[in-house]
């Protein structure tokens, strides 16, 4: 009796699991027709984003006389290389502010990771005596700083900075905001655990932080990697502060800079004279502004799909709430 009543049982909540399997798979699937019509709807949003970065390609691959003649095209009466020659010819350090550009942000990208990753993760050890005062230091600049002043006497007077590659890294080096994503990652994504066993194991904090915590954290790491990235790619306010000398020049400021001696001969040409004028009217002044934004963006455009599939995954675990 006792069996049969097992039995029937047993058939029952299996008979129940498997209404509950089927209803959970029939709310989370969807049908042919609507996933066909989502993935049109995606593409057709993907392709919007695309395109005004494709328009601002074109434009400034078209002759300055065409535009002025005939507007803004997706595709011209005449195609011209003119704005990226007038811009390698008139900026003759643009190479090595490339190179400049590359340099700050290679190193200030891996220095920024190394003193972060290495302070969130002391901050998110329950073991740690002072995880609390270190946490509270570093909301404070959150909530204000102590002025641009203050910033540039500390970079050029107590530190002498000035007229340093230094100058360029350590300002945006390190954010509270990206120290707090990395601790609630190592908090919420890295078992205490494997911790526990790595310490019987006998690995040390510096071995189980490179062993383990970081391949664990890289989505977190490379959402960090690419806001620092931007950061110092994007960065020129700082150069325009601390750089005065034309061979340290990073590459936006240089742009610019060439972007607004372009401005100031073309506004000031009648004041100037006749040869001022006659330089003004060859200048390719609106496919200049376009070919400077394709210059300043492009390498970041190819370099963020190495860090997408990182990106969603890294913010979204990260920023679990305690």
């Amino acid at each position: 009796m006792i069996e049969k009543i097992k039995h029937r049982f047993g058939i029952k909540k299996e008979k129940n699991l498997n209404e509950e399997t089927e209803h959970v798979t029939k709310f989370n699937s969807i049908s042919k027709s609507t996933n066909v019509l989502l993935n049109i709807l995606f593409a057709t949003l993907a392709a919007l984003c695309i395109l005004p970065f494709l328009f601002v390609l074109i434009i400034s691959l078209t002759s300055e006389q065409a535009l002025q003649a005939n507007g803004y095209k997706f595709w011209p009466d005449e195609w011209s290389l003119e704005a990226y020659r007038y811009i390698f010819e008139s900026g003759s350090n643009i190479l090595r502010s490339y190179g400049i550009t590359i340099f700050v942000t290679v190193t200030g990208t891996l220095l920024g990771l190394t003193i972060m990753t290495t302070y969130a993760y002391a901050l998110s050890r329950k073991n740690f005596a002072f995880r609390g005062f270190f946490t509270k230091l570093i909301f404070i600049p959150m909530l204000f700083s102590g002025g641009m002043v203050a910033s540039y006497l500390v970079v050029t007077r107590f530190l002498g900075l000035k007229n340093n590659l230094l100058a360029l890294i350590l300002p945006i080096c390190v954010s509270s905001f990206n120290i707090i994503i990395l601790r609630t990652f190592f908090k919420t994504t890295v078992p205490d655990a494997i911790i526990e066993s790595a310490k019987i194991d006998g690995a040390s904090e510096f071995l189980l932080f490179v062993k383990i915590v970081l391949p664990i954290s890289l989505p977190a790491i490379a959402t960090i990697a690419l806001f620092l990235t931007l950061g110092f790619w994007n960065d020129w306010f700082n150069a325009m502060l601390y750089i005065d000398k034309n061979n340290l020049i990073p590459l936006q400021y240089l742009l610019i800079k060439l972007e607004t001696s372009i401005e100031f001969l073309v506004n000031n040409s009648a004041i100037l004279g006749t040869t001022a004028v006659q330089e003004a009217a060859k200048m390719p002044k609106e496919t200049v502004k376009m070919a400077i934004v394709v210059i300043s963006t492009l390498p970041i455009v190819c370099a963020y799909p190495f860090f997408q599939r990182y990106f969603v995954s890294g913010l979204t675990v990260g920023a679990v709430k305690e």
